[in-house]
């Protein structure tokens, strides 16, 4: 059965949660990522930071991205995924949350990210769709 572990992208970089919001984006863009983790100067993650955040939280709402820090946008606890949880149950936790990229995670460590695409690959074909429409759907 295939694992988060076998279709992740391994070693993720974060962006630190005082990382400025401008400097978040520029390195985003430097590594042609839609989404980057946050993590804590304590290497624990703290959420994850979007293209969208930055849009709709920052530059929407008129505030300066060199004055607000990529913590500000990480909320509550971040939706994860266990290295060893198989690509039925990040389907699951992508619908339940509505998320499209998950953070995979063995023991305390961030080791990965599992996007959609990834899980779409790993699944047969009616599957697929399903993913789709439950991260589609508002």
């Amino acid at each position: 059965m295939t694992k988060a572990r076998d279709i992740m992208t391994p070693d993720p970089e974060c962006v630190r949660s005082s990382d400025t919001v401008l400097d978040a984006a520029k390195r985003m863009a430097e590594l042609q990522v839609g989404a980057m983790p946050i993590c804590g100067e304590d290497n624990r993650l703290k959420g994850m930071l979007t293209d969208r955040d930055i849009v709709v939280k920052v530059l929407a709402e008129g505030k300066d991205p060199r004055a607000v820090n990529a913590g500000e946008l990480a909320q509550g606890e971040a939706v994860t995924i266990g290295a060893d949880d198989d690509a039925e149950e990040i389907l699951r936790t992508m619908s339940q949350h509505q998320v499209r990229r998950l953070p995979v995670i063995d023991g305390h460590d961030l080791v990965g990210i599992v996007a959609q695409a990834d899980v779409a690959r790993s699944l047969k074909e009616p599957q697929i769709g399903d993913l789709l429409q439950a991260l589609s759907t508002d």
